[in-house]
């Protein structure tokens, strides 16, 4: 290298133009900037890339000088003459120098201490006469080598990985790929095309940095040449750079007839065929004609581009219908991570159809890879379904049972799409939940996956829970109507048509969070220590699974399999509502519905709803950015809750009562679509004087019961002791407590998602000494007597309770419907039906206080936990009253028993 190529140069005025035209939209990775600069501090920096790309090398020269990170001083097969005006390098150029000159010129500029570029790979091109071929850049890490044996200062590697374009790679190549390269390999006339349609959405990943130093160290040995030495190092780095790449476009994509052939030749299939069909050839050529059609009615066809517009799309519905989106940034960072290291299950909260949209939306802005979605087979309607198809969804029925080749055929599809590498994306509740909380987790898919992973050695696989939290629900108008008794609408045209509507009314944000990324080896480390706790024996064998990965699971026996799937499910449904953030109007809607009186005033609003977030940042909750204080930790801002009560206004769910003027009903229907498309924008806050009233209107509270849903069980836990502790009136016997909280646990059984990591008596222990300690409870005398506390304790205490007063009063509700069992068997949804005008009695009445207790999901789980509390039997569907409770005065019996949750514990009110 010459004198003049190791001065500090600039580009060109023509190369600075395109430099800012084009360069200044790159997102780059921040753990490249840090990891450069942390090398930079140690020794000399080599930037290392895939293959040799122009276009890559202006990129990096250009956020060198902008960053102020080390500069390139060589770059082999290019050289720096294309960085100068018109000169003495570009004659140079037209005698290009030899690989044995260039690796000269790269000895001493590392030798001077300067940067250099190292492309590892030359792709082919028939276009290109002057292409050799692909090949290593073994002269050059040579070269490395070298310089660093006779050096004290150590090289440090640094891989990068500019990303043009979020297309996967195709496994079969096509004569375009021949003549201008692969698109994973592209020759110089496919780098501009690719530069030119693409530079506006580049991304820069990074690799993690190979000191050349401690390389050599560790690696040499007195049978290790340097041509071994090279192979390891290049295998090194191609690897981590293309983790950083696959992270980003997935796995190589498949023609779909070739995917179909290896799905339709799996073994477990193939095998299930055979059974069904029996040793005929022409059946079970039927069958598995039958196979291929299920096949081709199920798969995905994800295209990017389809993608692309897609994402324009939600990004003007978005705007139009949210105030924001927020989004978990920490948990985006450990989920692309997750994504290097292989195939991720994403497992999120399933509240709205538009939760498919949400996930893609925030990872294709990320670029990150985008999974492969499991969508009901009720979607795949006519326009959209090709629509969902060719953005990554395959559709399956809700329920399989009793269809062993469908079964087969799904399970051989997703084992197929894992062993490609490909991610997958399914909601663990099955369907949406209509009332704001975590629904019981569905273990059918899940095991498929879980099965794959097992069968599939030396293939790693995570599951990602995350949660996604709504101010107000796009489908919030419908889900009421289905809790208050309405029918489930199809998903078709006219309903897409109908919902057009939505673009008119505001929203509020969205909040995205990602719990802990969990693994099988992790979850059965666990399981096995939750079943023999005290053998230490066990344990120890647990961490010797967990270092043998695929062994361990290989040996699991069909019931332990069983039990890691569980595990799993509960394990996730416990991350998502860790991490589920408190919003303003899931605070606001808490504190509105958990007050005993009509009306609030504004300035009571305000005292009640930091009450509230200070108990939820004791427990632990994150706050969604535009609830928390910016300076002040666990505090919120005012503002905020001044606009969830002006977007709940706007939706017609509170009356403004301002002083001195009549109730200011919120606006409704048309009128208040066409003022919000006038408004535009988020709900604003409206300064209230701390003497304006809120009333919630009771055919409006089931509405603001979906949005304090979605933080109730930051209560359940505690509302477990406080329900039947007050009930009490005084104070109870300690055991007596424990007694009625496992009866309360157990009656909430299908309603809550409970701690899945502790026995009962630990788990009642550790609630009750946090709740001394906070001054909920007191616990005096021998046998210890617990007893309610007074003043600020007492004020907690009841607002616990009051946290799941209402799904205590449905329970009561479904228990009086019974009734209507003492004249046969009925379908559990008929009988909701039935219970909801018992229900609206019972609230005129005053037996009930909460209108939102009428609901049916509530009434249907208060079924379900009656079986297994031996009130019921379950036949054909049907539920019919137990032998022992088969007459009106033992049937009256239940409800007491609820009620005395309730603190009544005499005679009932009609």
């Amino acid at each position: 290298m010459s004198e003049r190529e190791l001065v500090r140069y600039e580009p060109n005025p023509v190369l600075a133009f395109l430099y800012h035209r084009f360069f200044e939209h790159i997102e780059i990775d921040e753990s490249w900037v840090t990891a450069v600069r942390e090398a930079d501090s140690r020794g000399t920096v080599v930037y290392v890339l895939r293959n040799l790309s122009f276009v890559d090398f202006f990129a990096l020269d250009h956020l060198t000088k902008r960053l102020h990170l080390p500069q390139v001083r060589f770059a082999n097969d290019l050289g720096l003459w294309i960085l100068e005006p018109m000169g003495r390098g570009w004659f140079q150029a037209l005698a290009p120098k030899s690989e044995e000159e260039d690796a000269q010129d790269l000895a001493r500029a590392l030798d001077d201490g300067s940067s250099a570029a190292l492309f590892l790979k030359r792709p082919p091109s028939l276009l290109e006469p002057g292409a050799r071929g692909l090949r290593q850049g073994d002269v050059f890490l040579r070269t490395l080598f070298d310089v660093q044996r006779r050096s004290k200062r150590p090289i440090l590697l640094v891989p990068q990985v500019f990303v043009w374009s979020k297309r996967s790679d195709e496994a079969e190549h096509t004569l375009l790929d021949t003549v201008f390269g692969p698109r994973e390999w592209p020759g110089k006339i496919r780098t501009v095309g690719q530069f030119l349609a693409n530079y506006r959405h580049v991304t820069l990943r990074a690799g993690e940095p190979v000191d050349v130093k401690a390389f050599l160290e560790r690696e040499a040995s007195p049978g290790a040449s340097d041509d071994v030495l090279v192979r390891r190092i290049t295998y090194l780095l191609l690897r981590r750079l293309e983790r950083e790449r696959r992270a980003v476009v997935g796995p190589t994509k498949k023609p779909a007839d070739r995917l179909r052939d290896e799905i339709l030749r799996s073994p477990r299939l193939q095998k299930v065929v055979v059974d069904m069909a029996g040793e005929g050839a022409p059946d079970r050529r039927v069958m598995s004609w039958r196979a291929l059609s299920m096949l081709r009615e199920m798969e995905a066809d994800l295209d990017i581009s389809t993608i692309a517009v897609l994402d324009k799309v939600t990004e003007q519905v978005f705007a139009r219908i949210f105030s924001a989106l927020e989004v978990d940034e920490e948990g985006v960072e450990r989920l692309r991570q997750a994504m290097k290291d292989g195939a991720v299950v994403l497992l999120p909260s399933h509240k709205s159809h538009i939760d498919y949209i949400v996930i893609a939306y925030v990872l294709y802005a990320r670029h990150i890879q985008l999974p492969i979605i499991a969508a009901g087979d009720n979607l795949n309607f006519f326009p959209l379904g090709p629509v969902f198809r060719r953005a990554g969804a395959f559709f399956i029925r809700r329920s399989f049972r009793g269809d062993r080749l469908y079964g087969a055929v799904v399970d051989a599809y997703m084992r197929r799409l894992l062993v490609d590498g490909w991610s997958l994306e399914f909601f663990l509740e099955g369907g949406r939940s209509r009332t704001g909380k975590l629904l019981e987790p569905k273990l059918g898919l899940l095991s498929l996956v879980v099965d794959a992973a097992v069968g599939v050695a030396g293939k790693k696989l995570s599951f990602a829970p995350i949660s996604i939290g709504y101010e107000r629900l796009v489908e919030e108008r419908a889900y009421v109507e289905e809790l208050s008794g309405g029918e489930k609408k199809k998903e078709d045209v006219a309903g897409l048509l109908s919902s057009a509507g939505v673009l008119a009314s505001r929203y509020g944000r969205v909040n995205i969070q990602f719990g802990e990324i969990l693994t099988l080896e992790q979850i059965l480390r666990e399981f096995d220590a939750a079943r023999a706790p005290a053998r230490g024996a066990s344990r120890a064998n647990g961490g010797e699974e967990g270092a043998n990965g695929g062994a361990a699971l290989d040996k699991l026996t069909p019931a332990r399999r069983r039990g890691l799937v569980t595990r799993l499910a509960y394990r996730v449904m416990n991350e998502i509502n860790r991490v589920t953030a408190v919003t303003p109007g899931a605070l606001v809607a808490t504190a509105l519905l958990t007050h005993s009186r009509r009306g609030i005033a504004h300035a009571d609003l305000l005292v009640a709803c930091r009450r509230l977030a200070g108990m939820l940042h004791a427990f632990g909750a994150r706050f969604s950015p535009s609830l928390a204080h910016p300076v002040r930790e666990g505090e919120i801002r005012d503002e905020a809750i001044s606009e969830a009560c002006e977007l709940f206004a706007r939706a017609g769910h509170l009356e403004v009562r301002e002083q001195g003027g009549a109730a200011r009903k919120a606006r409704s229907g048309a009128l208040a679509r066409l003022r919000g498309l006038l408004e535009g924008g988020g709900a604003k806050a409206i300064a209230r004087g701390p003497d304006a009233i809120y009333v919630v209107p009771d055919d409006e509270r089931m509405s603001l019961d979906l949005a304090k849903n979605i933080v109730v069980h930051f209560f359940v836990s505690r509302a477990m002791v406080a329900t039947p502790l007050l009930a009490s009136g005084r104070g109870m016997d300690e055991a007596a407590l424990k007694e009625r909280v496992l009866a309360l646990s157990r009656l909430f059984k299908h309603e809550f998602q409970f701690r899945a990591d502790a026995p009962f008596d630990q788990i009642f222990e550790e609630t009750l000494c946090a709740m001394a300690k906070d001054g909920e409870v007191r616990r005096d005398g021998d046998p210890r007597a617990v007893l309610a506390s007074d003043g600020e304790g007492r004020e907690r205490l009841v607002l616990h309770a009051q946290a799941v007063k209402s799904f205590v009063e449905g329970y009561r509700v479904a228990a009086r419907s019974l009734t209507a069992l003492l004249k046969g068997p009925m379908a559990g949804k008929d009988l909701a039906k039935r219970a909801l005008p018992i229900g609206d009695r019972m609230f005129l009445a005053g037996a009930i206080e909460r209108r939102e207790a009428l609901s049916r999901p509530v009434f249907e789980n208060a079924y379900a936990s009656f079986v297994d509390q031996g009130y019921l039997t379950r036949t054909d569907g049907k539920v019919a009253l137990a032998p022992s409770y088969s007459d009106p005065e033992t049937v009256e019996t239940i409800e007491r028993k609820i009620a005395g949750f309730l603190g009544e514990r005499r005679g009932l009110p009609s």
